[in-house]
């Protein structure tokens, strides 16, 4: 079975493929001193608790902080018996090889994303992010990534948001039943949610200018059903493009052995 690692800035997603289907994902906080053996304390934990036998033979590691991969190789090395393919390393092939300047280092989740996106939706895609970060990955025809485009992501703004003003206090992102704020968190609730939507919108059709075919909009992240409800701009939200784009790129390497 595969084990595939999607480690992000704020959280670390493990889920278990059988080869048809997910069988089980979780998720922990993002932590470089987590040792390979604290991250397998906590995987077989899960995995006793939840009565599932499963036996991994591979695995495949995305990940934006440089500096857990190596105790995640670790964990594969010592604990599975498998040398894990890392997304962004030369030994990791892709699909179409992204078209960028030259001496770019795209991260590996927008290079994950990009080929699931275009697996499930063709060519001519703005795939939006709603992490950390707010991100926007453009897909050719051919399912190259060409591009995109890197805001701050919803929290990290309401966090740089209360740390520079003072009176203002921590909100949790959500819908506000009207634009107008007739109070402090209803105002702020107002400008992060709706400062959003104008956001997405703004950038989707300003990349759209400079697409030469129409591009279809999907959208991926916690927060991304949230404002999906704002918003018509989406043809299709993805909880689980990740997950797929790191089955996909495991298969892709298989077969190119």
């Amino acid at each position: 079975m595969l084990l595939a690692i999607d480690c992000g800035n704020t959280n670390t997603v493990f889920s278990i493929w059988d080869g048809t289907k997910f069988l089980a994902t979780w998720r922990l906080a993002t932590d470089h001193k987590r040792t390979a053996d604290e991250y397998f304390v906590w995987l077989s934990s899960l995995m006793m608790l939840t009565k599932l036998e499963a036996k991994i033979t591979e695995a495949i590691i995305s990940s934006t902080v440089p500096r857990v991969v190596f105790n995640l190789r670790v964990l594969c090395n010592r604990y599975f018996d498998c040398r894990p393919l890392v997304v962004g390393k030369p030994e990791c092939r892709l699909p179409v090889a992204p078209r960028v300047d030259q001496g770019t280092t795209v991260g590996p989740d927008r290079l994950v994303n990009t080929v699931s996106g275009f697996d499930r939706h063709g060519g001519d895609l703005i795939l939006v992010d709603f992490g950390t970060a707010t991100t926007f990955d453009v897909v050719d025809h051919d399912g190259a990534y060409v591009g995109g485009v890197i805001a701050p992501g919803v929290n990290l703004s309401l966090e740089a948001l209360h740390m520079a003003a003072a009176a203002l206090p921590h909100i949790d992102v959500a819908r506000p039943a009207h634009v107008i704020g007739t109070n402090t968190v209803a105002c702020m609730q107002s400008g992060v949610y709706w400062g959003y939507i104008g956001l997405v919108e703004g950038i989707v059709r300003e990349v759209r200018k400079e697409r030469p075919r129409p591009s279809k909009v999907i959208a991926t992240g916690g927060l991304a059903s949230l404002f999906a409800q704002g918003t018509d701009l989406f043809h299709s939200i993805e909880d689980d493009l990740t997950m797929h784009g790191l089955v996909l790129i495991n298969d892709f390497n298989k077969d190119a052995a």
